[in-house]
């Protein structure tokens, strides 16, 4: 019988930290993750994301993150990719940390983003799993360079950022919502990561990197 992972590799993948562990999301994931949003994700009126989804009514909130995994799913090809991880700390989930690239082969680049739930946040769990994509990216996808953005008022983000090494890498200005908000850009390269103490556990890469074409 035919498995799922046989036909969608980037399923068996995954990457583990002393507290946290990192998949991508399948369906089956779906209510975790939109119970874990509905508890909250930041303050009213101190909106993460450039397109405000938190702020969706209860009953939208759900249908909508679907739609952005299934999008992400269906538009996933070598050529642009995105990987929602899910995040599971101590078995719940809590979060999600994204990573992708476009025209990797060429410009060996991947950019990230992630949300946490509120009531684990302050723990270092954002930079917990933001190392481990990065590590992911490095040492096993071979990328040159990572990249993230936040809003310039987001101190936590862009904390985080600093901590790893990530450089100020310009700023522009975006729509935010109904406002204007500046973003920073932030840059990483292998030489500047200041790597955790703790030694990254794969599963499932070279049938993900297959999938992807990343060689």
């Amino acid at each position: 019988m035919t498995s799922m992972s046989s036909i969608w590799p980037l399923f068996d993948l995954r990457l583990e930290t002393p507290r946290l562990e990192l998949r991508p999301i399948t369906d089956q994931d779906i209510p975790a993750a939109v119970a874990a949003a509905r508890e909250g994700i930041h303050h009213a009126g101190k909106n993460l994301f450039s397109t405000p989804w938190t702020e969706l009514p209860h009953d939208e909130l759900g249908p909508n993150m679907a739609r952005w995994y299934w999008r992400c799913r269906a538009e996933c090809s070598p050529e642009s990719w995105t990987l929602l991880l899910g995040i599971w700390h101590g078995g719940q989930f809590v979060g999600c940390q994204d990573v992708g690239a476009k025209d990797f082969a060429a410009l060996r680049t991947v950019s990230t983003g992630s949300w946490l739930k509120q009531s684990v946040q302050g723990r270092g769990l954002g930079k917990e799993m933001r190392a481990a994509v990065v590590l992911w990216a490095f040492d096993w996808l071979g990328a040159d360079i990572a990249e993230s953005e936040a809003a310039a008022w987001n101190s936590a983000s862009l904390g985080v950022s600093r901590s790893l090494g990530y450089e100020p890498n310009g700023t522009t200005c975006k729509a935010w919502g109904t406002k204007v908000e500046t973003l920073q850009h932030v840059r990483l390269t292998p030489d500047k990561f200041n790597r955790p103490e703790w030694p990254l556990k794969v599963e499932g890469h070279e049938s993900a990197a297959k999938f992807l074409k990343v060689t």
